[in-house]
């Protein structure tokens, strides 16, 4: 199971109902935090969520709207009695950034393990998920995140009797362990079916549409997708800024294909009610949704 909460939906100035850009994923008693925007420690509170648990912290750009509650966060960490280390990871300048959270935020009780980015596309793991990072299109070097947790297939118990697999080895294949047992080798693939569907969630702002988003969120349970602004008029500013409309983000969720929910986020400050736009996106691609700060979701392997 994939439990996520947005803490964020606004970019690029906190309003009194909207906390800026941030994202937490949970899994088995850890979490990651994709971007920390001003405000995302108190929007955490209202939705009770806990982020002492946070070992990975993702950052799509190094804009203050997606980065400037990192000091703050830390300290609290640090506070709550976090002793283990942490990572951040993002684009070129991370480093950087984080030399400067150093000076407010200096003798912090865990270590801080910082990775810049460096290519279009990397691959990173979190306990038995994988982590794509992909690059977008925006002012400044930018990615977008999915977050997969892959399923193995299942257990055919009637061919491991049939083969004669001793029974504790069951488990153990299970895992994907081979066995070597008495001159003979017991490999997963003599017991395990194909693989099945896992759970994926891809996470997206600050970018003009671009193929790589799609092909990134193909299959996703759950893609999380800018919508800075509600009605094609909005194209030009979009395309100056650098930004998306809903209905270039339905379109991308259309084109991925196998995408089954469309939540909107990052909206312009000057979009007070995200909502009466819903339908412009809903003929393109009908999933979606207009996220609101403290939105959560479970996500189950389907035959849970």
């Amino acid at each position: 199971m994939l439990d996520l909460c947005l803490l964020g939906t606004g970019g690029t100035q906190p309003l009194m109902n909207r906390w800026l850009t941030s994202l937490v994923v949970r899994y088995s008693g850890h979490a990651l935090l994709i971007d920390c925007g001003e405000g995302t420690q108190i929007a955490a509170q209202r939705a009770a969520v806990s982020l002492k648990p946070v070992d990975k912290i993702l950052l799509t750009h190094l804009h203050a709207d997606h980065v400037s509650g990192l000091p703050g966060l830390l300290l609290t960490m640090g506070n709550m009695g976090r002793s283990e280390s942490v990572s951040v990871i993002g684009p070129r300048g991370t480093e950087r950034l984080i030399d400067a959270v150093r000076v407010i935020a200096p003798n912090l009780p865990f270590d801080l393990r910082v990775s810049e980015l460096e290519t279009e596309q990397e691959l990173m793991y979190f306990l038995d998920c994988d982590i794509e990072a992909f690059a977008v299109r925006h002012g400044v070097p930018c990615y977008g995140y999915s977050i997969t947790l892959p399923r193995a297939g299942k257990f055919d118990a009637a061919k491991a009797r049939a083969l004669g697999i001793p029974l504790p080895f069951w488990s153990r294949l299970q895992k994907g362990e081979s066995i070597e047992h008495e001159g003979q080798l017991y490999t997963p693939d003599l017991v395990m079916g194909p693989p099945r569907r896992g759970l994926k969630i891809t996470y997206c702002t600050d970018s003009r549409p671009t193929p790589a988003i799609a092909a990134a969120a193909q299959n996703a349970d759950l893609f999380i997708c800018e919508g800075m602004y509600g009605d094609d008029e909005s194209l030009p500013k979009a395309r100056e800024n650098r930004h998306m409309l809903f209905s270039e983000a339905a379109r991308l969720a259309a084109e991925a294909g196998g995408v089954r929910e469309l939540w909107l986020t990052h909206y312009s400050p000057s979009l007070p009610n995200p909502k009466a736009y819903r339908d412009i996106a809903r003929a393109i691609f009908p999933n979606t949704h207009t996220a609101r700060d403290g939105w959560t979701k479970e996500l189950r392997f389907e035959d849970e």
